[in-house]
């Protein structure tokens, strides 16, 4: 009978057993169930709730997200300049640490204090970039462990798969708050600003305290280097990484797209009638957003075959980019007005959803390989700062976007005291496409980007078999210095 395998010969050997996969993609889940809810919701909170006018939000929170993004990459090289001595590692200590005081920020973020407009605008400013500090820090940590959790890209690409499963997950649990919001606020009666409270202790709290299950998974791959370089020596490493600058760049540029948030088009456009039962715009927003989202989410449990298939990485990217403008075209033609129409582009959208759905699976499978072809070239290890330039890309993604959303819904003359239902004509005449049309923008420009991101299967094979016999030279050597500075035995 065949010797049943250990947990820690499967370690040893790099491969990531089904336990440790699960509660990876659970803490990522956790962890975007939280951020789906603050990001999702803290521009609306301001707006509607404090009541601080749209441009002027679009100017506090995109101000503040493009100081976010400049210290990513500062988080991101202390990272890999610092070991945590009693366990050896760099990472998955910080995911522990971190959790619990990001999920208390999040109810101090969405309650309001009753301040003057100037003590509101100062207080949620204070409390997001402290938010932002030790959420960067911890983001950083989590996406670092997948260039770390196994030495081999097969394995790598596996869990990012799992955790691309996880993100969608915890973004449809924070999606949840839009039909509680409907029920507590409209059915039942409840102040909006104790719903978004209620919201942050269970999305934003909650959600943190699930991330910490990402701390079972050990760290397999770890720098041999022992002496550290300087700081701006471990920021500069950054030019030997062009895919991640590339892949950055791109992010960046996918964010240039003329729209605004979700809730302003389905708040203010979206409501039917099915005989005696009315589906607002909070409920048709969650039964889009899963419906087209679902193929996607089915895809992603095939990723790596349907990689495999279509030839690669790079070729995800392009198949994503390229469905998602010709279907919004024709999903714009189709319309909304009805609950058939709106059906019809559900099913457009959702074929648009199997390539995108996979798109964040081929960022991140990617970027772990290029750290690994980063040591080959320096003998480094760049987890941190490598991961820190995701965030860093969808936080000045962040910034543009917040700032456009300011400016759009200026010139549409959106008016935050009243109604959504209750906004004038220009509003309205423009929300179907910005939110169909809108992205498509970005998208071309995306494009222009990507398409300059190499993606060679030989050349990882061939920086991987150089990295293993590399690290057991290393092994080796280390172990030869220690028998000689041993004591002889008496």
């Amino acid at each position: 009978m065949r010797k049943q395998t250990t947990a820690l010969e499967t370690a040893a050997e790099g491969r990531l057993p089904g336990s440790r996969l699960f509660a990876y993609a659970a803490g990522i889940a956790g962890q975007n169930m939280h951020y789906g809810f603050v990001t999702g919701w803290l521009f609306y909170f301001i707006n509607n709730i404090l009541k601080i006018n749209a441009n002027i939000v679009g100017y506090i929170t995109g101000i503040s997200r493009l100081w976010d993004a400049v210290n990513d990459p500062i988080v991101g090289v202390l990272i890999d300049r610092h070991t945590f001595k009693r366990t050896g590692e760099k990472l998955r200590p910080i995911i522990v640490l971190t959790a619990p005081l990001i999920g208390v920020l999040a109810p101090l973020m969405f309650r309001d204090w009753g301040f003057g407009l100037r003590g509101k605008m100062v207080y949620i400013i204070i409390c997001y970039l402290v938010w932002d500090v030790l959420y960067s820090m911890q983001d950083v940590a989590l996406w670092g462990m997948l260039a770390v959790c196994s030495p081999h890209s097969e394995q790598r690409a596996r869990a990012a798969q799992w955790t691309a499963i996880g993100v969608t997950a915890g973004g449809a649990l924070a999606g949840l708050f839009l039909t509680a919001k409907d029920i507590l606020v409209g059915s039942l009666g409840m102040k909006p600003e104790t719903v978004f409270l209620i919201g942050a202790l269970f999305f934003g709290l909650g959600g943190q305290l699930i991330a910490m299950s990402a701390g079972r998974v050990p760290e397999q791959v770890r720098n041999e280097q022992k002496e550290k370089e300087g700081f701006f020596e471990a920021l500069f490493v950054l030019r030997h990484n062009r895919t991640m600058l590339l892949i950055s760049l791109a992010r960046i540029l996918e964010y240039c797209k003329l729209s605004v948030p979700w809730q302003y088009f389905f708040e203010s456009q979206v409501s039917y009638k099915i005989g005696s039962l009315e589906i607002g715009g909070g409920t048709a927003q969650l039964v889009y957003g899963g419906l087209s989202g679902a193929p996607g989410t089915f895809a992603m449990f095939a990723a790596t075959k349907i990689v495999d298939k279509v030839g690669g990485m790079k070729r995800i990217l392009l198949i994503a980019q390229i469905s998602s403008i010709v279907l919004r075209v024709l999903s714009f033609f189709v319309g909304f007005q009805s609950i058939w129409r709106m059906l019809a582009v559900i099913l457009i959208m959702g074929l648009q959803s199997i390539p995108a759905n996979m798109v964040n699976i081929a960022h991140r499978s990617l970027m772990s390989d290029s750290i690994d072809e980063v040591e080959y070239l320096t003998g480094k290890r760049t987890e941190g700062i490598t991961f820190s330039m995701q965030n860093f890309a969808t936080k000045i993604g962040d910034a543009i976007s917040l700032l456009i959303n300011g400016k759009l819904l200026t010139l549409v003359k959106y008016d935050q005291f009243k109604a959504m239902t209750a906004q004038g004509e220009l509003f309205m005449k423009w929300q179907w496409p910005m939110f169909m049309l809108g992205p498509i923008v970005g998208a071309v420009l995306y494009l222009m980007v990507i398409v300059f991101v190499r993606d060679d299967k030989a050349r990882r094979i061939e920086v991987e078999q150089a990295l293993k016999a590399r690290r057991a030279a290393l092994v080796t050597q280390a172990k030869a210095e220690l028998a000689d500075t041993a004591e002889p035995a008496e």
